[in-house]
């Protein structure tokens, strides 16, 4: 009971701050009678993940297409909003208006509408900045619960093969009226399609039309058992639609809580607060047994007074004329380090920011834009941190460090989305970017991140490093043989599963965000799971640097920022698992964007978690050897 009372408190959270969606930003009063802007977004298929714009299918066109303007991430995530031919009025009922006609059917477009069916396509509408959604009732322990699937489909394809056209929409649109002012706000917007073979007497006259089919002077609806739009060429196919406005007593602030509803059991409380906990408790537990450890250790080191103990002296002591001695590839490591401060920041801030309810989902596009636009003004920390430690690594070449901190990490992302953009280009989709959005990205590296990471860079070099707490051996002590447990490959694998186990049921939400179209909300616990994992990554590369130096291996530097960014290894593999397990994806070019993708999240992944280790255990070797009294 205490558990299911503490899943509901945390549901009920959700809902009451979904109402901070959109800060700052006012909701829409209509009049009765005002005129509703209906947009059209782009067609989306989880079959193949490429987005296609509205118009691309002969859908009914209005006079002039105009263009909405839409944000970086708007661009980049495919979409393309545009206006449409659909007349609504606020609180005004339409029934069975015709929006076009296609006299005849040509094989071109019919091959269109059928690709589209093929793939399972789904057409998104935009209503005062709501999307559409067909409406669906589901039973969770005797309660009806209303839910939302996001947009409709083209249309459907039946177990002959015979494929049918969704050409009458039936709108139901959710008002609030102020019964003071008599002035309403939408807080919903609902869609039921249906496929039917209009008829009418007569010969076509699109003023003076009457549909034997649905027709609203004797309350003729469109029913599901009418005759089905068959999709072939030659067929005469006339699209209609309905409106129907219902009063509701949901508020506009609350209005997406049953959008964010959407896939069924998506909240498993019960499995991330048993996963929560174990991890919670395997953290205290390393970090009792590293604290009650070292202390013995550095009692007992420090209580060798005589030079014959001293002689006899075993584990971590023994290294310290080496344990400070600069890594190979001081550079790249520095550059890494860097990048990986700068990731960490991002996601911070950028998390920070959507738990305030500035990045929701009711802001198409601004986690994305925000991300980016944060990573290329975090540069100026990759600049300074990167020069700050290979200065202390001792390093001449620090405009080769800088320039290699300003490109490396970018450039590798770029020419992977680079090719990936071509592949989708060639597909004719809307989610290839054009080249005015290719063009603001470069000015972004090159206009602003760049320059700041040269202007980190000079501060970070001029700034004195502080003093190692022990001094170097001019020559390396030889590194006794290793146990089979102590190999670098095998500890560093084993490294990097705790920190995956940390945020893999998370992995799983987000990742169905990303390739089933569903929206992700839940930031306040995706930064509980960020904090988790830096505790994790930090206390799992402690201990396993601290078995190495006891081992009398000092070269700590690189596996330190392996051992926890290899968990960015079981991230792919875990993307594979679910590609098989929970994508229906089978064209070549969805399949390379998909692994594509993938890895563009892993090899951040693998920066941000390798850097957090690489600067716990840093900071934990500075501290034992600092504690400890070297003749």
């Amino acid at each position: 009971m205490r558990l299911q009372s503490l899943a509901a408190a945390g549901l009920l959270l959700i809902q009451t701050t979904s109402a901070f969606y959109l800060p700052g930003v006012a909701p829409q009063d209509y009049k009765k009678g005002d005129k509703l802007n209906l947009k059209v977004n782009k067609l989306e298929s989880i079959k193949t993940q490429l987005p296609y714009e509205y118009y691309s299918i002969p859908y009914c066109r209005p006079e002039k297409i105009v263009s909405s303007a839409e944000n970086l991430g708007e661009v980049l995530r495919g979409d393309r909003i545009e206006n449409s031919p659909y007349e609504i009025n606020i609180r005004n009922d339409e029934q069975c208006k015709v929006l076009c006609r296609i006299d005849r059917l040509s094989q071109t477009q019919a091959k269109a509408f059928r690709a589209k069916i093929e793939d399972d396509y789904r057409v998104n509408m935009i209503l005062d900045n709501l999307p559409v959604a067909i409406p669906k009732i589901r039973e969770e322990d005797g309660v009806a619960i209303k839910t939302y699937e996001r947009g409709f489909p083209v249309g459907r394809m039946d177990e002959t093969g015979k494929v049918f056209l969704n050409n009458h929409l039936r709108f139901t649109i959710l008002y609030h009226r102020d019964t003071e002012s008599d002035l309403s706000r939408i807080v919903g917007f609902e869609v039921q399609p249906f496929s039917v073979r209009h008829k009418y007497s007569g010969a076509w006259n699109p003023m003076r039309i009457t549909l034997s089919t649905c027709n609203p002077v004797n309350n003729r609806m469109v029913e599901e058992k009418d005759e089905k739009q068959a999709l072939a060429e030659g067929q005469e196919i006339i699209f209609t639609y309905d409106v129907k406005f219902k009063a509701s007593e949901i508020r506009w602030a609350s209005r997406w809580d049953t959008y964010l509803l959407m896939m069924d059991d998506q909240i498993h409380w019960f499995s991330i607060i048993n996963s929560l906990m174990i991890v919670l408790f395997l953290s205290g537990m390393v970090a009792m047994i590293m604290m009650r450890t070292l202390h013995r250790d550095i009692s007992k080191y420090n209580q060798l007074d005589s030079a014959e103990e001293a002689q006899e002296e075993t584990g971590w002591k023994l290294v310290h004329g080496d344990v400070f001695r600069p890594p190979q590839y001081p550079s790249l490591l520095a550059t890494y380090a860097g990048t990986g401060l700068q990731l960490l920041s991002m996601a911070l801030i950028t998390m920070v920011f959507a738990v305030l309810g500035f990045l929701s989902p009711a802001n198409r596009g601004g986690l994305l834009t925000a991300a980016i636009l944060l990573f290329a003004f975090m540069g100026v920390l990759a600049g300074y941190t990167s020069a700050r430690l290979y200065r202390s690594f001792k390093g001449e070449k620090w405009k080769h460090t800088t320039i290699q901190t300003a490109l490396l990490f970018p450039g590798v992302i770029f020419s992977i989305f680079f090719v990936l953009n071509l592949m989708i280009w060639g597909q004719h989709s809307s989610g290839a970017a054009p080249f005015g959005t290719l063009f603001a990205l470069c000015f972004l590296w090159f206009g602003i991140s760049v320059p700041l990471v040269f202007i980190g860079s000079y501060f970070g070099y001029k700034k004195p490093t502080p003093d190692d707490p022990v001094r170097t051996n001019k020559i390396p002590r030889q590194i006794p043989e290793q146990a089979w447990y102590m190999h670098p490959v095998f500890s560093v694998l084993i490294g990097g599963i705790l920190p995956f186990g940390a945020v893999f049921i998370e992995l799983f939400f987000i990742l169905t965000s990303m390739w089933l179209h569903q929206f992700y909300y839940l930031f306040g616990f995706l930064c509980l799971v960020y904090i988790i994992l830096v505790i994790t990554c930090a206390e799992i590369t402690i201990v396993l640097c601290y078995f190495q130096l006891c081992s009398e291996d000092y070269r700590w530097w690189w596996r330190a920022y392996f051992t926890s960014g290899s968990s960015a290894l079981y991230l792919f593999l875990y993307s594979l698992f679910y590609f098989y397990t929970k994508l229906d994806i089978t064209k070549t070019v969805p399949m390379l964007m998909y692994f594509g993708y993938m890895a563009i999240v892993s090899y951040a992944f693998f920066c941000l978690t390798g850097t957090i280790g690489f600067y716990a255990c840093y900071l934990f070797v500075r501290k034992i050897y600092s504690a400890v009294k070297i003749d």
